[in-house]
């Protein structure tokens, strides 16, 4: 055999195992992940609407990611009985205006809750109007639990949003139907735009064992807020356990 024809035959035999590692990778990559029993499944419900600007908006991602980074958080997810939890999230406005920016991911280390806060940072702004239907956000939550591959004791949809619900069947009605289906619903009204949310919140939204919701009076604050409500629902605390001491939450032993 000639030496330009055992070069080729090498090249071809090299490209033929490329090739082969490629198909391989890119297999893997489509697998779906594998179904896991884990302590919570989490949908983080964020609003979207109109009345939402960039900055408010970003405030909210920014309060996001850096919950999913403050080691208190990590504490709270490995403090369940299997020390992992399924979370995903999704941005919301109209009664059908919903869109999963980032798909369910299995969380149970800081290397996990650093790459999920990642994923929050680099998760574009998908919606931009529609009115504020919490009822439409509820009830695709309840479709996305439905659909998680993974196994959990608890389901929890958590709901924030800068205005009551305008749009869409009525929250209450929403919040029925979820709380007979098993799950709990949290939520986080930001009260800048409307004072008395707090109160649409108590009467229509939060339901479930143990739901709770912990304002906050500006977007601004929106980071404090989520860290304790973070750390509350997955924990599964009395929201009086937790109290937060500049921007750490720490838990009350004495509450």
């Amino acid at each position: 055999m000639g030496r330009s024809v055992r070069k080729k035959a090498v090249w071809t035999v090299r490209i033929a195992v490329m090739a082969a590692a490629l198909i391989a990778i890119v297999i893997g990559l489509a697998r779906p992940a594998l179904a896991e029993t884990v302590d919570l499944r989490l949908v983080l419900a964020v609003d979207a609407s109109g009345s939402v600007s960039e900055a408010r908006f970003e405030l909210q991602k920014q309060g996001y990611a850096a919950a999913f980074r403050n080691r208190q958080v990590l504490k709270a997810i490995e403090s369940g009985a299997l020390g992992k939890i399924a979370v995903t999230m999704v941005q919301w406005t109209g009664p059908a205006l919903q869109v999963q920016v980032i798909p369910w991911t299995v969380i149970s280390n800081e290397v996990e809750t650093s790459a999920f806060a990642a994923a929050i940072e680099a998760a574009p702004r998908r919606l931009f109007s529609g009115g504020t239907s919490i009822s439409g956000a509820i009830d695709h939550g309840v479709r996305l639990l439905s659909e998680c591959p993974h196994q959990a004791t608890r389901s929890v949809i958590d709901v924030s949003s800068d205005g009551g619900n305008n749009r869409g069947r009525p929250a209450s009605a929403a919040r029925d139907e979820a709380v007979a289906a098993g799950v709990v619903i949290n939520g986080l009204p930001i009260l800048e735009l409307d004072p008395t949310l707090d109160e649409h919140y108590l009467n229509n939204v939060i339901g479930g064992p143990n739901s709770f919701m912990v304002p906050a009076h500006s977007f601004a604050e929106f980071a404090d807020a989520i860290l304790k409500k973070l750390i509350i629902e997955i924990a599964d605390l009395p929201a009086g356990r937790v109290r937060l001491v500049g921007h750490t939450a720490r838990i009350c032993k004495q509450c």
